[in-house]
Formats: C-alpha cells, sequence, structure tokens
C-alpha cells in the first residue's frame, strides 16, 4: 500500500470521495494530516506511522487505510497542512527585495515550527495547493525584474537551500542555544590551544567574538543572495 503519485495528487487536490464501503465515515483528510503532524513534532518523521496515527485518532489501522493508502500519501497530506497557506495577515513589503525577504522569513518560521518537513520535502515529489501557493508568492515577487522563468526558479531554489541550511543547523544544535554560539564555542576551545597553526581563523573568532558574537548566519546569507540577485536585475535594466 502507498507511495502511488496519481493517488497522492487526488488526496491532494480533489476530487475527494467518501469511501464507498463500511460504516459511516468517522474522519477527514485534515483531522489525519494534523495528527500525523502532531507526532512528527513531538518525535520526528520516523515516529510517523499508519499504526500511530490511527492509535492517535481512536481507529483501526485499516479504517485508516480507507482514506489513505499508505504512509507516503500521510506524509504529502501532513507537509501541506504544516507547511499551509502562505501567511496573509499584515502590510506587505514593496519591491521585490522586500517582498522575498519577507517570503524567506516566513519560510524559516514554519520550517523551525516543524524541522521533520526537512526530511519530507526531499527530492521529486507531489506537492499540494499549500506549497504551490508559497512559490507562487516567490516568483510573482519577481515580476517587471526582467529575470526569466528560469532564473526567477533559481532564486527561489536559492532561498530554499538557505533557508533549509539554517534549519538543519537550528535542528543539531537543539533547544539549548543557537548552532553559530555553539560552533564557535567549539572552536574558540581548540584555538585556544592550536591558534598559532591557524592565525586567519583565530583572528576571526576573536573579532566575531568582540562584536558580540550574535548569531547571524541567517540575515547575513539572506541578504547576500538578495543583493547577487540586485546586480543581475540591474544587469537586465541596462
Amino acid at each position: 500500500m502507498g507511495d502511488n503519485p496519481a493517488e497522492t495528487v487526488r488526496l491532494l487536490w480533489g476530487p475527494h470521495t467518501k469511501p464507498s464501503r463500511g460504516p459511516r465515515p468517522t474522519l477527514d483528510l485534515d483531522r489525519i494530516a494534523r495528527a500525523g503532524i502532531e507526532i512528527a513534532d513531538s518525535e520526528g518523521l520516523a515516529g510517523v506511522s499508519m499504526q500511530r496515527v490511527a492509535a492517535q485518532l481512536g481507529v483501526t489501522k485499516m479504517a485508516l487505510y480507507r482514506y489513505v493508502p499508505g504512509k507516503a500519501e500521510l506524509v504529502a497530506l501532513m507537509v501541506d497542512a504544516a507547511i499551509g497557506p502562505y501567511p496573509a495577515a499584515g502590510p506587505q513589503p514593496s519591491g521585490w527585495r522586500g517582498r522575498l525577504a519577507d517570503w524567506a522569513r516566513h519560510l524559516l518560521s514554519a520550517f523551525l515550527q516543524h524541522p521533520w518537513t526537512l526530511d519530507a520535502t526531499v527530492g521529486p515529489r507531489v506537492m499540494g495547493p499549500a506549497e504551490l501557493g508559497w512559490m507562487e508568492r516567490a516568483i510573482s515577487a519577481l515580476d517587471g525584474t526582467g529575470l526569466s522563468g528560469a532564473e526567477r526558479m533559481d532564486a527561489v531554489v536559492l532561498l530554499v537551500g538557505h533557508v533549509r541550511a539554517i534549519t538543519q543547523q537550528a535542528r543539531a544544535a537543539g533547544p539549548a542555544g543557537t548552532p553559530e554560539a555553539e560552533l564557535s564555542g567549539i572552536l574558540a576551545d581548540l584555538m585556544r590551544a592550536q591558534g598559532e597553526r591557524f592565525p586567519a581563523l583565530a583572528a576571526a573568532l576573536a573579532s566575531a567574538e568582540q562584536s558580540g558574537g550574535q548569531d547571524q548566519a541567517w540575515e547575513f546569507g539572506l541578504q547576500r543572495i538578495l543583493d547577487g540577485l540586485a546586480v543581475l536585475i540591474d544587469q537586465r535594466g541596462h
């Protein structure tokens, strides 16, 4: 059972037909996805199984199969529900740069809230309406910039890659601290013993500590990506 792209498309996009056999339906796809998300948020994606989700919902595993054929389709539903529609509340920034920065920060927030989505969004797969809505938002932010469709897609891939990298670092660091601060502490200990062998690294770490040791990897990377896009957009305007 499971891992059927055509069935994943139907579950994510419809039409949603009610089970034709058995008792009156007691579940719906959103409730099923939310149960899976609750497990994944606390235990990671490895903790999600059809059996666990069925138990969470108070039904048998076979009853769950009447709605979702397997874990692959279940995870696809979970991803789209967890990421959700792009936040529409609040004033929208003006200009492509402000809109893309805002988009990237919202995406980072969504990934940090559900870190297991890193594992669930690797490789070719069927995406749902919420996830494609995010992509539409980012690509449309580059309207009027002169960038081609392929260049816009590549720009979105760059931003998503940065979001994923920061989320991965945060997941590895855990709730106790920021990944940049943890790495700086480890390197500082090494430099106290080995600094003479790596003078450039020792000097850079010392400078970072003097500036307050702030975790700036996210903002630094985001702004440099946007700087690079600004150069390309400026070239297109000449």
